[in-house]
């Protein structure tokens, strides 16, 4: 049910130029002028709703467990009670389309499309498209579900173990895959074998299938670039976004050619990568950042935020930015990110002692509200 009303006084709200303590009125489905009923906000704080750019933190909901994969409509209800949880408003599910199979598979992202597609949900979720490169044979299949389900973004990835392959040895982690994708260990080791021997014939088939998207309006992004010439050749696909970089080298590259960086939040909550990988923090420090995504942890953008702040890394208004404003600037969306009159009504409302999400209002919906803030509401 959209609010009636509003206006939320006594609380600093974050507007576009930086803290007001002037009240915020929601009418509908956007931020109003003014007007509304009173809403005492005390030892409350008033953000912009996040805008998650790129997580696959929903696939525990759609297979809580290895083999059992849910109804993907009833998992994607939990995710939107997730995600706004956690404060994010909008976001862009990482599905995989990949040789991994199982819920990675062009299958699944076929399904979890169709249920999308018919999902009632308060914050907006809608699909990214991870294509991983070497999947040839899948290339006009994937460009149809691009089709069908109006995906905006796709990102080319390539996690084949192309060093073992190459020496002959057995890739890491092949039984774990093998189950997970329903093939025996032999039947993936074949099929990784014969993705790796078609290598050649990637570059030319991509730049074609990146010529398509392009045309078409969809927004193209590489993933874990490592060095400036990977980010480079893709660059010179049409890939404008370089997702979690992982060199300064990569991320400068990128920067330099014009494109947006997408680091990961957890990176920054935990003081540096997981895997040995560059530290966002280090990325943001030199001006090659753009956008912070929950990556794989839902709170982590809300978190990193206010370790940005704590470390003295910038002040809380910047680091906002990172997760609302800039993301959204980032994929050409004008109507979100920014507290002002006539934006979408996409905020939340955190405790001041604690930083907890209080309330989150998406689209000028009560996605989330808890404790006692409710009362207030009521």
């Amino acid at each position: 049910m959209t609010l009636p009303p509003l206006c939320f006084v006594n609380a600093p709200v974050l507007r576009p130029d930086g803290f007001s303590d002037a009240p915020l009125s929601v009418a509908g489905e956007r931020i109003a002028a003014s007007g509304g009923r009173r809403v005492d906000l005390a030892g409350y704080m008033v953000l912009p709703g996040i805008v998650d750019l790129h997580g696959d933190g929903f696939e525990r909901h759609l297979a809580p467990r290895r083999g059992a994969q849910t109804d993907p409509a009833a998992g994607l209800h939990a995710v939107d009670a997730e995600l706004a949880a956690n404060g994010i408003t909008t976001t862009l599910l990482a599905q995989f389309f990949s040789w991994e199979g199982g819920m990675r598979g062009p299958g699944f992202a076929e399904r979890v499309a169709e249920a999308l597609a018919g999902a009632e949900t308060l914050t907006d979720m809608r699909l990214q498209l991870r294509l991983e490169v070497n999947l040839l044979d899948e290339y006009e299949r994937a460009l149809a579900l691009v089709r069908r389900a109006g995906i905006g973004v796709v990102t080319f990835n390539d996690h084949l173990p192309h060093r073992h392959l190459a020496e002959g040895r057995t890739p890491p982690r092949l039984t774990g895959q093998a189950i997970k994708s329903g093939r025996s260990p032999e039947a993936h080791h074949a099929l990784l074998k014969r993705l790796h021997e078609n290598s050649n014939d990637v570059p030319q088939a991509l730049a074609r299938l990146a010529a398509v998207l392009r045309a078409e309006g969809v927004i193209l992004g590489s993933h874990d670039d490592s060095t400036d010439a990977d980010r480079a050749r893709a660059h010179a696909l049409g890939a404008r976004l370089a997702e979690f970089p992982e060199t300064l080298a990569a991320a400068r590259a990128a920067k330099a050619d014009g494109d947006s960086i997408v680091m990961g939040a957890p990176n920054v909550v935990r003081g540096g990568s997981h895997d040995k990988k560059v530290s966002a923090e280090e990325v943001i420090a030199a001006g090659c950042c753009d956008a912070l995504a929950s990556d794989y942890h839902y709170p982590a953008p809300r978190l990193a935020a206010f370790a940005l702040v704590d470390r003295g890394s910038m002040p809380l208004a910047e680091a906002w930015a990172l997760v609302s404003s800039r993301p959204a600037a980032v994929m050409g969306w004008t109507d979100r990110g920014r507290l002002e009159a006539g934006a979408r009504a996409d905020l939340v409302i955190l405790d001041r002692a604690t930083r907890r999400v209080a309330a989150t209002v998406a689209g000028g919906q009560v996605a989330h509200l808890s404790g006692p803030l409710a009362a207030r509401f009521l």
